[in-house]
């Protein structure tokens, strides 16, 4: 079965940001299935906008921004 967006239910988001990028947790349930955690990052572009890549490594400062937003995702999944 092929991937269907309409499916996908986004049911907790919330981010944080710096000057020059935004990190987002973000809580999906497909197709009424488990609740699952997805973590993105995007980074700013020389217009402003913000554009998607890879999360990859992880800062301290970045990891420590997270984890309450991580904990709070993680009530959304009860």
């Amino acid at each position: 079965m092929p991937y269907n967006r309409e499916l996908d239910e986004c049911l907790f988001s919330k981010s944080w940001e710096t000057e020059s990028e935004r990190l987002t947790t973000s809580v999906y349930s497909y197709n009424n299935g488990p609740k699952k955690l997805q973590i993105t990052r995007e980074n700013k572009d020389s217009q402003g906008s913000y554009r998607f890549v890879k999360l990859g490594r992880m800062t301290k400062e970045e990891i420590a921004s997270l984890l309450p937003l991580i904990q709070e995702a993680s009530n959304h999944m009860d």
